[in-house]
């Protein structure tokens, strides 16, 4: 292991966005349990803190690979296709007019049920987006392609997230 393997060589996975969240877990804990700092009480002070930097490398990358979105940003940005989510807002129009609509109706949205089917609408869309993305990155080697597929992603979770704040002020 060096500090410089991305994440996947750091985790002995696949450069794949197929995944399991459970080999993901195990090797996490396996690695923790190599480099926790206790490990190294007795080695010194330089020992301890070069187990805390793999620690927190390991912590880092954990997080990265465990989550979908944040692991499909990742392994565009290996292929050389960063996400950019901050300067690049481009979107196809199809899913921009679902946007519009989604917003529209979660404005207009006047109850739980209601909330709860826009919920379920995008959903769906999200699931069916994480599985065309794996498709883009595992099957097709398209990461400018998955890359726009993220940031649409990252609108769905951003709106189920306020779909959720709605839902707890229903609740308040």
């Amino acid at each position: 292991m060096r500090l410089t393997d991305n994440d996947f060589q750091l985790f002995d996975l696949p450069e794949q966005q197929a995944q399991e969240r459970a080999g993901i877990d195990a090797r996490w804990k396996a690695l923790q349990a190599e480099v926790h700092p206790d490990r190294f009480a007795a080695e010194g002070a330089a020992a301890q803190h070069l187990a805390m930097q793999w620690a927190m490398r390991v912590n880092e990358a954990h997080q990265r690979l465990r989550d979908p979105l944040r692991r499909a940003a990742y392994l565009c940005e290996l292929r050389g296709a960063p996400v950019q989510a901050e300067n690049n807002t481009q979107m196809p129009a199809a899913f921009l007019m679902q946007q519009m609509e989604w917003r529209e109706a979660l404005d207009d949205a006047d109850g739980e049920a209601a909330l709860q089917a826009l919920d379920g609408d995008a959903a769906q869309a999200e699931t069916t987006a994480l599985a065309t993305l794996q498709r883009l990155l595992d099957d097709a080697n398209d990461a400018f392609a998955a890359a726009s597929l993220v940031r649409a992603l990252m609108f769905i979770q951003r709106f189920r997230a306020d779909i959720d704040q709605r839902l707890a002020a229903l609740d308040a």
